[in-house]
Formats: structure tokens, sequence, C-alpha cells
């Protein structure tokens, strides 16, 4: 056996090894990745709206006119997102696409309803810009304040028992993702679900 040949080996031994190690990890980071999966997006401490508690009730009309109440029980059975953005947000505008992903995937349990303030021509051409007109969309200063929005984008996920789920800032998709983790996990708080694993 000559010297090439016994080196070849002990590189496809060497390659085999990594492979192997390889799979491990990818294996080890799934797991760590259910272990930690979102459970709530960014929150702020707020002295006045907590998880758990009716969320406060408003009777709306959406800029398409149609009547709709936010907090309370939902007749039609579903939770309801209420994302607080704004036309000149430009992390609002990359959240765009995974809030039509979001509406889709969930539509069986959840709305989702936009909120803003502002001139009413202003976001109507955003809503028309941004392909928006599939969801519900209200433009409401006492929306803002009754639910604590500081700063933007905000979420607010309320059951369809008018109990506040979670709410927070939502910066990314992951935090996006976790208003749906909150519901299906049952928790408020990344902080929430780790110690309940814990224990």
């Amino acid at each position: 056996m000559t010297l090439l040949t016994v080196s070849m080996m002990l590189s496809w031994v060497a390659i085999i090894v990594l492979g192997v190690m390889v799979l491990a990890l990818t294996r080890q980071i799934g797991m760590l990745h259910e272990r930690v999966a979102p459970a709530g997006a960014l929150s702020i401490e707020k002295r006045n709206l907590k998880a758990g508690e009716a969320a406060p009730q408003f009777q709306l009309t959406t800029l398409a006119g149609q009547e709709m109440r936010v907090g309370g029980e939902q007749e039609s059975g579903k939770s309801t997102l209420l994302f607080f953005l704004s036309e000149t947000c430009p992390v609002c505008k990359i959240l765009i696409p995974v809030l039509k992903s979001v509406q889709k995937d969930e539509q069986d349990w959840l709305r989702i309803v936009l909120a803003s303030d502002g001139e009413e021509a202003e976001h109507r051409s955003f809503i028309e810009n941004a392909g928006l007109q599939d969801f519900d969309y209200v433009l409401s200063e006492d929306l803002g304040r009754g639910f604590e929005v500081e700063k933007l984008p905000y979420g607010v996920l309320i059951d369809q028992k008018g109990i506040l789920v979670t709410h927070g800032l939502v910066n990314n998709r992951e935090h996006l993702d976790s208003f749906v983790e909150a519901k299906r996990l049952g928790v408020a708080t990344v902080q929430e679900f780790v110690g309940r694993d814990a224990a």
C-alpha cells in the first residue's frame, strides 16, 4: 500500500467524520430552535396592559367602510392581531410580505387588522401601492393610545374571547411569528416560556 493510497484513505475517513459531525450539529440546532421557539414579541414593560387580562374594547370603521369591533368576544371565533404601522415606517414596509403570508397561513383562527393614524388620503395611497386591500385597515388615535403604542411597528394579539395574549414591538419576521407561537404555546413572553420549560 503506497503512501498516496494511505493519505487518500485518511482523507476520506476525515471527510466522513466531518459529515457526521455536521449532521449531528444540524440536529442539535433543530432541537435548540424548538426549545427556544419564539414566544412573545419584544415586549416593553407596560403599567396597564397585561397578558391574560381583558383587552380594551373599541368599535371602529375600516377605511373600506365596514364596522368592526376590537376586543370582547368575537362572533367569528377568531383571534385578532392588531398590527400598528405607518406608511412612512421602513420596517413596516419590509414586514408587509410576512403579514400577507401569516394572514394566508393562519386564516382559520386569525384575523389581522392594520392600524394607524394620520391623513386618510395618504393611507389609501399606501394601501394601493402596498397591495393591502385584503386587510382590515383602521385609522384611530384612540386605538393606539388604548394599547399604549409608543413605537412602530407594534403588535397586539387578542384571543377570540377578548383576552390579551401578548403585545410588543415587531422588528422582524421572528417577532411576528412569535405571536402565532404565543397563541399555540399559551405563553406571552420568551421568559415565561423558558421558565415554564425549566420547571
